[in-house]
């Protein structure tokens, strides 16, 4: 008898445990994840980060548990081709009918960056094959990177971080519609934002990088995220660099007219997510969204633990929810404190 209640006392909080830790999450949500991703569908989280070297597809019911979440390698790039090295910031889509990723990698050195696309036709992403679909890009084929696709009203379209010309000095922020999920409309595109504002142009690079005692800048715009809420269109996007104040600014569709178009669009004059010091999250900064089964709002952003952490795995994935103003613009708040807080809805 004592055994037997001994066995149920060790289930009981057991089972305690284990609802606690879905039901509340502190961030870091894991560790280690730079450029993090996340996509609700059917019940599951899909969740992918950079790792530099393969494609890592982690899947789970309750968010809060991603640090012990099942992962799967989905992609080992083969050697000597265009994506075999750094790959970044990859993201899982489904549409079609079909799951797709998009990923930027190079083959031997930085200049060679571009975007790439692997498709997957099984039902569950963790089955089948995934097959490389190609290099997907303008017709020019610029340096590109952080690649996002999203549909608006009707139509399917591409947005991502590249150069303007063939050297590396500014990061600018382009978009092009799609005919198919590898292919840009006519190798089309249109930059719809530069680094303009003072908080967009602090940009002095590593001293590893400066040759001959000069100091260059490298002024950023990356990871450009689509945001819509009831009709409008935004794109959240990175500026600065992820060494340096990473932070969020946020471009608004006017909501006519041509989204290839720059003076569609406009920019909010000062950032609308920055680092907490107090709350110890120093350059946030390539930022997703997703609802949970609530219909909750949340966005996702990789964040470093101190002020000089640099772009290394020290970034890791952060979430919080988010709200809406009065003219239905995003509130995103501060980065909240590293407390148990609710989770995502299941």
């Amino acid at each position: 008898m004592k055994n037997s209640l001994l066995i149920l006392l060790f289930w009981c909080l057991t089972g305690a445990a284990l609802l606690a830790q879905s039901t509340t999450f502190t961030n870091p949500i894991k560790p280690s994840g730079p450029d993090p991703w996340v996509l609700q569908k059917g019940g599951w989280y899909y969740y992918m980060n950079t790792t530099g070297s393969n494609l890592t597809l982690w899947r789970t019911q309750h968010l809060a548990d991603l640090s012990t979440a099942e992962r799967k390698v989905i992609f080992n790039p083969p050697a000597k081709t265009g994506y075999s090295r750094e790959l970044w910031a990859p993201e899982i889509h489904f549409f079609d009918n079909k799951w797709y990723v998009y990923f930027s990698a190079d083959s031997a050195t930085n200049i060679s960056h571009r975007v790439w696309v692997l498709e997957n036709s099984a039902a569950d992403p963790f089955t089948g094959e995934w097959v490389v679909r190609g290099k997907i890009g303008d017709r020019n084929d610029h340096w590109a990177i952080d690649m996002s696709v999203f549909d608006f009203r009707g139509k399917r379209y591409a947005i991502w971080s590249g150069w303007d010309g063939r050297r590396n000095g500014q990061q600018d922020i382009f978009i092009s519609e799609m005919t198919n999920p590898w292919t840009l409309k006519k190798g089309k595109r249109a930059k719809i934002s530069s680094p303009q504002f003072d908080w967009e142009k602090h940009g002095d690079v590593p001293a590893a990088w400066q040759k001959n005692g000069e100091v260059p800048k490298i002024y950023v715009n990356e990871g450009p995220e689509a945001l819509q809420h009831n009709g409008q269109l935004f794109i959240a996007f990175s500026a600065n660099a992820c060494w340096l104040d990473y932070c969020l600014g946020l471009l608004t569709y006017r909501g006519k007219g041509s989204l290839l178009k720059p003076g569609n669009w406009t920019k909010s004059p000062q950032p609308v997510f920055t680092e907490s010091a107090e709350n110890g999250v120093y350059a946030p900064g390539h930022g997703g969204f997703f609802e949970d089964a609530k219909g909750q709002n949340w966005m996702i952003y990789h964040a470093n633990p101190g002020a000089n952490d640099g772009c290394g795995n020290k970034r890791a994935p952060h979430i919080q929810t988010f709200s809406w103003n009065a003219d239905g613009s995003p509130n995103f708040g501060r980065p909240i404190p590293k407390v148990p807080t609710p989770a995502p809805a299941q």
